[in-house]
Formats: C-alpha cells, sequence, structure tokens
C-alpha cells in the first residue's frame, strides 16, 4: 500500500457581500442570452473570463464556471436585507494540483477583479473535504468492518453485475459512506473506477507526478491489478465546522482544521476484525485507515501535486477530442450502413464521406462560421 495523493478535495464559502449593480445588470442580460440559446455563453468582467450558465440554483441569480479548474461562482441579486450574495465552490482540480494557498489567492484575486469588496471576517466556510488516495489493488472493503457509533448511519454502494466474483459472492462493493450532511462524512471508495466511469483522466496524471516525485514508475490504467487506488475522504460540513468546532473564517480553519480530520478518523475507523473480542471497539485499526491516519497527521493546508494548469488543459482537450472522434466514428459507420456500404468498403466510404462535408460547408458558409465561432467559445479554456 502507498499514499499516492492527498489534499483538499472540496472548499466551499460564503461571503458578505453583494455584487455592482452594474455588474447584475450585465449578467443579466447575458444570463437572458444564455436562457435563449439553452447553453451556457461566455462572460468577461475585469479581466476574469467566465462561462455562464443558462440558469441560477438555490437562491443564486447567476451560476459562473471558470473553466477546466473546477471553480463555480454563484451570485445573488443585490440585496441589502440579504448580505450573503456571494457563494464560491472550488472542486477537486484547482485543489489538487495547485493547493489550497493557490485557490484562496485565486477567489481573492477573481473577487477583485469583479468589484467585490470584503475582510476577513465576512467570510464563512459551510464546506470542505479532505481526501486521501492510496494505491491498494489487493484491498477489498467490507463495510461490516467500519467501527462506529449504533446512531451512525452507513450507507453501502455494491457493484454492478458485470464485477461479479468468481467464487460466487453477488458482487464487489466499492463504496461505503459513514454519517451524513450536514454533519460529517467519511467515505471510503475505488477512486479508479470512478476515474474510468466519470472520465476524469487528470487523476491519472495527479497520481502518476506524485509517484514520479517519490521515484516510482507510473501507473498502468489498463490493469486493475496494479493501479486499483481506494480514497478515503472527509467531509466536513457547515453543522460540523460551525456548532461543533467553531470554524467560520479562514484563521480558524487554518488552526483546527487538522483535528477536524483526526477526530473523524478516530471516531469513524475501519478495523481488522478480531473473530475472538466481540467488542468490536477494541478491534485493531486496519493498515489502510493507519496509513490514511498518519499521512494526514503533516500540514494540511499546502499539500498539492504540482501538476501545471497548462498540463491540465492539455489533458481536457485530449479527452475532448479523443469522445468527439469516437463520436464521430460511430455517426460514419451508421451512416455507412443506412448506405448499404459493406465492411471492405468502409474505409474508402468514410473518406468520401470527408468530401461530402465539404460540400455541404459550401452550401452556407456564414451558417458553419456561426457554428466554428460558437465551438470555440465553449471550448477557449482548453483549445
Amino acid at each position: 500500500m502507498r499514499v499516492v495523493h492527498r489534499g483538499f478535495d472540496t472548499i466551499a464559502l460564503s461571503i458578505q457581500a453583494n455584487i455592482s449593480q452594474e455588474l447584475f445588470d450585465l449578467l443579466n442580460t447575458e444570463r437572458e442570452r444564455a436562457e435563449e440559446e439553452r447553453h451556457p455563453v461566455p462572460f468577461s468582467y475585469g479581466g476574469a473570463d467566465f462561462d455562464l450558465l443558462p440558469h441560477g440554483g438555490n437562491g443564486y441569480r447567476f451560476i459562473l464556471k471558470g473553466g477546466p479548474l473546477d471553480v463555480h461562482w454563484s451570485f445573488k441579486k443585490p440585496n441589502a436585507r440579504d448580505p450573503w450574495g456571494v457563494r464560491v465552490s472550488v472542486g477537486s482540480t484547482l485543489l489538487a494540483t495547485q493547493g489550497l494557498g493557490y485557490a484562496r489567492s485565486y477567489i481573492d484575486k477573481t473577487l477583485t477583479r469583479l468589484g467585490i469588496r470584503f475582510d476577513s471576517h465576512q467570510v464563512s466556510i459551510g464546506r470542505a473535504d479532505f481526501c486521501v488516495d492510496v494505491l491498494a489493488p489487493e484491498f477489498e472493503l467490507i463495510p461490516e468492518n467500519f467501527v462506529i457509533h449504533s446512531h451512525t448511519n452507513r450507507a453501502d454502494y455494491l457493484a454492478a453485475q458485470e464485477d461479479v466474483r468468481s467464487n460466487g459472492k453477488s458482487g464487489q462493493f466499492t463504496s461505503v459512506t459513514v454519517g451524513k450532511s450536514p454533519g460529517r462524512q467519511v467515505i471510503i471508495y475505488d477512486k479508479r473506477r470512478e476515474v474510468i466511469d466519470k472520465k476524469k483522466p487528470i487523476w491519472w496524471d495527479i497520481w502518476n507526478a506524485n509517484l514520479e516525485r517519490d521515484g516510482l514508475p507510473p501507473l498502468d490504467h489498463s490493469d486493475a491489478s496494479q493501479s486499483r487506488v481506494w480514497r478515503v475522504e472527509m467531509r466536513a460540513w457547515k453543522n460540523l465546522l460551525k456548532d461543533r468546532w467553531q470554524i467560520r473564517t479562514w484563521p480558524q480553519f487554518d488552526a483546527m482544521f487538522g483535528d477536524v480530520v483526526a477526530e473523524a478518523l478516530k471516531k469513524i475507523r475501519y478495523c481488522e476484525p478480531d473473530p475472538y473480542d466481540g467488542n468490536r471497539s477494541r478491534w485493531s485499526n486496519h493498515k489502510i485507515w493507519d496509513l490514511v491516519a498518519g499521512s494526514s497527521e503533516d500540514d494540511l493546508l499546502e499539500m498539492r501535486s504540482h501538476i501545471e494548469p497548462t498540463t491540465i488543459k492539455h489533458v481536457h482537450r485530449n479527452e475532448q477530442i479523443r469522445l468527439i472522434m469516437a463520436q464521430m466514428a460511430g455517426l460514419g459507420i451508421t451512416l455507412a450502413a443506412l448506405e448499404g456500404t459493406q465492411e471492405s468498403e468502409l474505409g474508402d466510404f468514410i473518406e468520401r464521406v470527408g468530401g461530402r462535408l465539404v460540400e455541404s460547408i459550401k452550401t452556407d458558409p456564414e451558417r458553419l462560421e456561426n457554428k466554428l465561432h460558437e465551438a470555440k467559445n465553449r471550448y477557449r479554456f482548453i483549445a
């Protein structure tokens, strides 16, 4: 077993501030356009670039995304009676590659560009997730091996039937969640499976960058027996942070979040069952739990994989190209079937389709030019 990544996975915070009337008017106009076109539209202000979604949510009028770094900005309509008008959610890509310190600086600089002013006491942290990824191909998740309080909620996820094991058991557990929002959650799950199923190839680069730093070879992601990575994730929601730990601001977070993680790993434990001891509280930790706990004792604030933003763009661009090429190939084969093409003629048929596409472009060049412009805007963060 080896730790291949550790760091923050999600940070969500509210800010006691409102956007200006000027910014609201601009956003409102562009959102109307996004609604009409039924897709996000580019939006720039103060030197900051976003995609403005065609909808709001959770009481926020506007939701903007800032490219492949996985940051969401939510803004309410300015209202003096509701001063908490800004919410920021930072996802795993930025936090894993650049670290929490960079993320905090990025938030401050972006909000400054948007003309949003606030002091440190006007920040309220509503959620923080910390994760440890462990390369453990031989590990098998057994939900009953968790030792938890009798009143604590636990949810187990069983793999699909194609993952049925040869020994005849009904399936393989790939995820167990202990606890629930808005308190504390501890989750262990098959991260490799999620990366493949949800098409998140950047994680192979993150894991391999950490392995390379330790002088170790990269993972062969095609071989589960060599690349199975399990994630242990601690989620601290609003009630736990504010009510249990009195954590609201960044200084309080910096001082106490390490203790939040340590307490979670003590109150919820994955253990090695002792068949001769019916008192589960005396069971010893499984070695994966001790490894996770040990790797969480250092300074948590600046953990990162040191992948450059250009690499992130490159990975996202290649994944989009791969998906589009697969779609094009599928459509070409479908067209060939509809036109009665034989298998031996398929290669020549696909080549001729290229010529037909060129002719279709010539018939309405203005429309195709607009489509190209729209596509460039849609992928401008990774092009």
